[in-house]
């Protein structure tokens, strides 16, 4: 016969037993610092793909814009003889930095792009870019037209395809001017000598490598095979060129803009993560994604601005 104290403890240990062989124990709760972590780790690994997306599929839509904005504004500049071909004793308009100053047509790559004034990263995020401090296509002497390889569309991801031999044009204000591609170079290959006095050259420069992983700069030198056109100084004398317009440069001038939008995104993340862990996830991303997607963006566009300006 078993003892009553016997019979009392398999009463009160069998329930416990049932209980710990049935349903498992529910998952403790994460606290509320917790859970705005999470949310503040989701929001910045979405960030950073935004980030790619900015420079990568958002980029090339805004590039294909860009072109046939500028495209249609130059035209209308060409057919009304307002195109600014340089500062002359004749009254010439010097082009304004940012100003669509040439057309330039590559049959071979299949390339149309409106060439604006300047080299700096916000210049190249809109297509080709004349560095001031050569004269414009047409005119006697060198002149650069610069290009993104990947990025922002890369006009120039093709440009290693031109080889000697191959003839391509350029529009100004001057006229319709042919170029005869001498070749290719890259670091370490010999340079061609200048051209001849009254002779016209252009030079197409784009990042070397892989997309989005340049280990150099390639350079396209071509001569001007047509009429040489008169000639004034270049808007920016020779050496006064800023920093921020040399090959391979970032745009230091992003860095203030950068600071401010990344302050905001930054404000509206905690913001977001509170409102997540107080008010549940449908409600928070309902009035945060819109607000982060437009931040988001702004702090993006300033970023790839100090990303290489021919990448």
């Amino acid at each position: 016969m078993t003892p009553p104290t016997a019979l009392a403890e398999v009463e009160l240990t069998e329930p416990e037993t049932k209980e710990a062989a049935g349903t498992p124990s529910p998952r403790p709760t994460a606290g509320p610092g917790l859970r705005i972590a999470s949310a503040a780790l989701s929001i910045l690994a979405a960030l950073l793909l935004g980030f790619v997306v900015d420079v990568g599929l958002v980029g090339d839509l805004r590039h294909a814009r860009d072109r046939q904005v500028d495209y249609a504004g130059f035209r209308l500049e060409l057919a009304n003889g307002t195109a600014p071909v340089g500062r002359s004793a004749g009254g010439g308009v010097a082009p304004e930095p940012g100003a669509p100053v040439a057309l330039l047509e590559i049959p071979v790559l299949q390339l149309r792009e409106v060439v604006r004034e300047g080299t700096a990263s916000e210049d190249l995020a809109r297509g080709a870019g004349h560095r001031r401090d050569t004269t414009l296509p047409g005119q006697a002497g060198v002149s650069v037209i610069m290009a993104r390889q990947a990025a922002y569309g890369g006009p120039f991801r093709r440009l290693r395809d031109l080889t000697a031999g191959d003839r391509f044009s350029v529009t100004t204000g001057q006229g319709k001017h042919t170029y005869q591609v001498i070749g290719p170079r890259r670091a370490g290959d010999i340079q061609p000598p200048a051209p001849a006095a009254g002779r016209g050259r252009v030079t197409l420069i784009t990042a070397d490598g892989r997309p989005f992983m340049p280990r150099g700069i390639l350079r396209v030198d071509a001569d001007l095979v047509s009429a040489v056109q008169p000639t004034p100084p270049p808007s920016v004398p020779l050496g006064a060129l800023p920093a921020d317009e040399q090959p391979m440069a970032m745009q230091h001038t992003a860095w203030l803009p950068l600071v401010l939008w990344a302050q905001a995104l930054v404000l509206a993340a905690g913001a977001l993560a509170w409102a997540h862990a107080r008010w549940g996830r449908r409600h928070a991303w309902v009035v945060g994604v819109p607000l982060l997607g437009a931040l988001g963006l702004a702090t993006a566009d300033q970023a790839a601005l100090l990303l290489p300006n021919l990448l």
